[in-house]
């Protein structure tokens, strides 16, 4: 008995360590760019609002437009992943998104800067919920919290690494008669291009479809996953409708609003907010590095704790109630950039860890039969928030001059949204743990 236990356990640690080095370094690598060529306007406006007649309004606007695209199309996109396959549709998105932001560097003012972040927004949409739900395909429940954490560290390092390249592009300003900014988008734009064509190679839909899987892990992770699929869900099978009107999906995407406005409005403010301090575009983007590069680590060591735990709700809570208190600290500290890049890392820090066990909860709670819908659902109404705050932080800082006045709205929702997790998720249950 203790030695068939111990052959499960072997065959189930194998299984899980093929499948996450076949598919988690090309999905990483790809959000990696997906969220480079979405924020890269935050390096590129240093230039581009003054070579092109761009107010901090205006700019505000075209950062937030980006999430009025990605609303309208999220379920649509997510329901022809499911349709057509993970393979097929993430090299489509990957492709269209691309292309648009390579045309960024032919921006001649406000209106085709609006226009752009619209489409692209319309072209990325579906990406993230959609490896989400495919992530649902290949790993079982007790280790998606530390999946989709590592998927999702691609964010903070976006910033990580995309900060310091994208100041150092700023310097080919006047090469080949372009102004830097256009490099940003010219250059940044053609990894993605690359990608999008390999993923129709590399990528696979299904565990049953996998010829790279052995024969009895591939019998094992199919059984595994169809046990989970039987099991009861908080939200069982129900029309698209009523999944998208469901009272669990409207408040994780309440929840999930908070975190995902902080990570955007970092992301597109940050950099001006370094560079006000003085330094130079080379130095701004590796002072602006040090947050991201630091919630990278914690946002990994959070979600391994979520599942070693099998704790979900207060991993969820707890990083956006500290997110506030830094936020609401940056009255007293903003004319300092000692205490400013602490505050902006705790700040980045919480964003980024509940990412992880919030996605990991949400897919718990949405059955087999709803997730492709359900997670699309929360995914565009939690990010349309970024219309909204991009915008606020535009005007309130045009019409007051304050960031931290800017920025609390999204503390007084990201409060919010960590009061109904804990309310809503006070009974859930926890996960079967990973043994130690």
């Amino acid at each position: 008995m203790a030695d068939s236990l111990l052959d499960d356990k072997a065959l189930e640690a194998a299984t899980m360590r093929r499948v996450s080095w076949r598919l988690m370094p090309f999905l990483i690598l790809a959000y990696l760019l997906c969220y480079i060529d979405r924020v890269n306007v935050g390096f590129a406006s240093l230039q581009m609002n003054k070579a092109v007649g761009i107010d901090p309004k205006t700019y505000g606007l075209g950062a937030g437009i980006f999430f009025i695209g990605y609303f309208i199309l999220e379920v649509p996109s997510n329901l022809g992943l499911e349709r057509f396959g993970a393979r097929k549709w993430i090299a489509r998105i990957m492709l269209s998104w691309g292309v648009i932001s390579g045309a960024f560097a032919l921006i001649g003012g406000p209106t085709s800067f609006l226009v752009l972040r619209f489409l692209l927004g319309a072209a990325e949409a579906g990406f993230f919920p959609g490896v989400i739900l495919y992530l649902t395909y290949w790993f079982p429940a007790v280790y998606r919290a530390k999946i989709v954490g590592i998927f999702m560290v691609a964010i903070p390092v976006a910033g990580l690494i995309g900060s310091p390249i994208s100041g150092a592009i700023l310097g080919m300003d006047g090469v080949l008669g372009l102004g830097g900014w256009q490099w940003i988008f010219i250059l940044e734009a053609v990894p993605t291009l690359l990608l999008g064509v390999a993923s129709f190679y590399w990528l696979t839909d299904r565990p049953e479809h996998a010829p790279w899987l052995p024969p009895q892990q591939q019998q094992w992770l199919i059984a595994r996953l169809a046990a989970e699929g039987r099991r009861q869900s908080k939200i069982g099978h129900q029309s698209v409708w009523k999944v998208m009107r469901n009272k669990y999906v409207l408040v994780m995407a309440l929840v999930y609003a908070g975190a995902a406005g902080a990570s955007t409005s970092l992301a597109l403010w940050l950099p001006a907010l370094v560079k006000s301090f003085g330094l130079t575009n080379f130095q701004t983007g590796l002072v602006n590095a040090i947050p991201f590069g630091i919630a990278a680590v914690w946002m990994i060591l959070w979600g391994r704790n979520s599942d070693r735990t099998g704790e979900r709700v207060w991993h969820n809570a707890l990083p956006l109630a500290w997110m506030v208190v830094a936020m609401v600290a940056t009255f007293w500290f903003i004319k300092d950039i000692w205490v400013v890049i602490p505050l902006m890392t705790l700040i980045a820090a919480g964003t980024y860890a509940s990412k992880g066990p919030f996605w990991a909860l949400s897919s718990e709670w949405l059955g087999a039969t709803t997730a492709a819908a359900g997670l699309a659902q929360i995914n565009a109404l939690g990010n349309l928030s970024g219309f909204f705050f991009n915008y606020m932080i535009g005007w309130i800082k045009d019409e007051t001059g304050s960031f931290p006045l800017a920025i609390m709205p999204i503390a007084v929702v990201a409060a919010i949204g960590a009061i109904s997790v804990a309310m809503v998720g006070r009974n859930q249950p926890r996960t079967v743990a990973i043994p130690a």
